[in-house]
């Protein structure tokens, strides 16, 4: 299975031009810049007309309209093939995927830690917007990497760990057992940059 993964385009995915051919297209959040429905709504049109038979998205801080949707709800408005996760998975051509979206309110009530602990052992591709920490996400001489997700990435040990949110720490990393990637197509200015990335799975 070839994936395509890409995130943080913040409302600028028409932009986006020449995307290679893949059987899945992974969205790792970030998908609007202010949040609002219809900004969403347009992404979503977007994607869902891609030409791939497979496609995950999972919202970012940014994506504040999706805040405490359920998964179920979303999905109604999504074409065959086209999957929402929360906090939740789906299994493709034997190959397990599970997102884990990023809100602030997640931060501020304390939970983002309960729902890490909830990524399913068996998971091969972890999809998250924030990295784990010391990871891809080094920005102005800070770490901004969750150290729950850290934790939960080196016990289940995924095969891919897929993620965003920090633009200027684009690039790829692997460890024996994970491939870790940010694949922030906007850099600090919010300026389309970067290009996705390919992996063979």
């Amino acid at each position: 299975m070839r994936i395509l993964h890409l995130s943080d385009t913040h409302g600028k995915h028409h932009l986006i031009k020449d995307m290679p051919p893949a059987d899945i297209i992974i969205h790792s959040g970030d998908l609007s810049f202010a949040g609002a429905p219809n900004e969403v709504l347009d992404f979503i049109e977007w994607f869902g007309g891609l030409n791939y038979k497979y496609k995950i998205f999972i919202a970012g801080n940014h994506d504040y309209c999706l805040d405490r949707k359920k998964p179920e709800r979303i999905q109604r408005f999504l074409p065959r093939g086209c999957f929402y996760l929360y906090h939740s998975g789906i299994t493709i051509e034997g190959i397990k995927f599970w997102g884990v979206p990023f809100f602030i309110s997640d931060e501020t009530k304390g939970s983002f830690d309960d729902v890490v602990e909830k990524i399913p052992a068996d998971t091969d591709v972890l999809i998250s917007h924030r990295p784990p920490y010391a990871i891809l996400d080094w920005s102005n001489h800070t770490t901004y990497g969750c150290m729950s997700l850290l934790q939960a990435v080196m016990k289940i040990a995924p095969r891919y760990h897929l993620f965003g949110h920090i633009h200027d720490a684009y690039g790829i990393q692997k460890s024996n057992a994970t491939t870790f990637a940010n694949a922030s197509l906007l850099d600090e200015e919010y300026q389309l940059k970067n290009e996705p990335f390919i992996f063979e799975i």
